[in-house]
């Protein structure tokens, strides 16, 4: 089984995808491809050096690479959760896998810019017309860049989160029932 994860910055699929490796899961996020390229280049761990750089891998290696490369370290997995799924073409690559689920992570951008904020990681210190500044560059209409709200579109399932913790789990809960 691979489940995928989409949905807009700080809308809780981290977090999800840490509840599920108490669940024995083997996670893996796409965003951490760009940290590796990012550490390459001797860039800032910023959100816009990791949107530049997944455009770039996109643009030179085509659109599903992300997803392509997450595969190859997951092969041999039966229990698979992939974070950060930005781009129609990963989604592509991936539900080519029969064993395939997309789920979707929202919240309202209010809340969710509440979220990073409390978080404080690196590069995400900035005001809510900053926040929802990039978010407009993470739906692209072009091929090669992210897509969110087009992504969030082919998901099999969305959760709205907009509760605590416990309820995101109660609700992830439900779908593995299913």
């Amino acid at each position: 089984m691979i489940i995928g994860f989409t949905g807009k910055n700080g809308a809780g699929k981290t977090m999800v995808v840490e509840y599920l490796k108490s669940k024995e899961f083997e996670t893996f996020s796409l965003s951490d491809i760009l940290r590796e390229e990012i550490k390459k280049k001797n860039l800032a761990e910023e959100r816009e050096n990791l949107i530049k750089i997944g455009n770039e891998l996109r643009e030179k290696h085509g659109p599903g690479i992300l997803a392509k490369l997450a595969l190859d370290k997951v092969k041999g997995k039966n229990k698979i959760a992939i974070d950060s799924i930005r781009n129609l073409y990963e989604v592509e690559e991936l539900k080519k896998n029969k064993d395939f689920i997309l789920i979707g992570i929202d919240a309202p951008v209010e809340l969710r810019y509440k979220r990073i904020i409390e978080r404080k990681r690196v590069g995400e210190n900035m005001s809510l017309e900053q926040f929802i500044e990039i978010e407009e560059k993470e739906n692209s209409e072009d091929e090669k860049k992210q897509q969110l709200n087009k992504c969030l579109e082919l998901a099999d399932k969305i959760i709205e989160n907009i509760g605590g913790v416990e309820e995101l789990q109660q609700k992830m809960d439900s779908i593995l029932k299913k």
